[in-house]
């Protein structure tokens, strides 16, 4: 059942009307007198074609609701269709085991990584369990001992960035919350071993750089990033979350502003309608655009790989 964002609406009507005649058509007695195979393809054409009219214009507030889409795959829906033989690592040997930042070892093809990413949850038992996909201290000191891990054992690491921000409770800046994201910043930046990031859904704010400061940064096509959400710019700047549209049009959040300004290195197309759609295809997509990177910074030097990181992000706003 696909759940429909609201300036979908008319798709959704369509959608509900093919799917009448669909009921119809399988109801023998009426198969018989009317011939609604016609007019059901005649729908199927024409809602196809308002899907991708949709699509073709979204605006950046409308982009963020696609990022933000409840059924939009996230870290473990990857795992599980573009990777193989994943295996969780857990604990940040300080305080314990945060279940926000997920993190493994695992293979993409023929190649061995050490995969890490938020983790959003699909139900309300799971994003409590995931806290929503927003790390606390000990999820992003965990992601420091596996890069740290990942460079000792030279295997190359890929990131998969999807949360609204870092947990901004009292509880996590007690533990050191604004340090751990620094120290994870500056992990990826130290790192001698190859970094694909891919931002596969929200980008926000430093909870999203800690894990996405690598030599190579992806973006699928419907995702954002941004410093802060639309909502927290319009409440800032016009005292008002209501204007979150105009906030988000002004942010440039983006992949293709992002692209533009130099901040991402790639676009991933998305299926049509975006990779809620369609997941299956959408991984298979994300699993040969990393692997295409990852073969592209193959045999450099842990020198050369720190210099790339390190001009690509001088270049920013240059």
């Amino acid at each position: 059942m696909i759940s429909y964002l609201e300036f979908e609406k008319p798709i959704a009507s369509l959608d509900a009307r093919i799917a009448e005649l669909r009921e119809a058509a399988e109801a023998s007695e009426l198969a018989g007198e009317v011939d609604i195979a016609a007019e059901m393809r005649k729908l199927e054409s024409k809602s196809a074609e308002m899907l991708a009219a949709t699509y073709r214009a979204l605006t950046p507030w409308q982009k963020t609701q696609v990022a933000r889409h409840p059924s939009r795959p996230h870290f473990r829906d990857y795992v599980a269709m573009a990777f193989a033989d994943f295996m969780p690592l857990g604990g940040d040997r300080c305080f314990g085991e945060d279940q926000a930042i997920v993190g493994g070892l695992a293979r993409l093809g023929h190649r061995r990584v050490m995969l890490i990413g938020h983790e959003k949850g699909h139900d309300t038992q799971s994003r409590i369990r995931h806290n929503f996909g927003m790390g606390k201290p000990e999820g992003y000191r965990k992601a420091v001992r596996l890069m740290e891990m990942a460079g000792r054992f030279g295997l190359p690491v890929v990131t998969l960035v999807d949360t609204s921000g870092a947990f901004p409770g009292v509880e996590a800046e007690e533990r050191g919350q604004a340090e751990a994201i620094a120290r994870s910043t500056e992990a990826c930046l130290a790192l001698g071993v190859p970094m694909v990031a891919t931002i596969v859904g929200e980008g926000g704010s430093g909870g999203a750089v800690a894990l996405a400061s690598a030599e190579r940064v992806l973006m699928l096509e419907h995702a954002v990033y941004s410093v802060i959400s639309p909502e927290g710019c319009a409440s800032i700047l016009w005292r008002t979350a209501e204007k979150a549209a105009d906030a988000a049009e002004a942010m440039k959040v983006t992949a293709q502003d992002l692209l533009q300004l130099g901040v991402i290195d790639r676009i991933v197309a998305e299926p049509m309608g975006g990779a809620h759609r369609s997941p299956d295809a959408m991984a298979r997509t994300l699993g040969d655009a990393i692997g295409e990177e990852l073969d592209a910074l193959a045999g450099l030097s842990p020198a050369a790989l720190r210099t790339m990181r390190e001009e690509r992000f001088l270049r920013i706003g240059a």
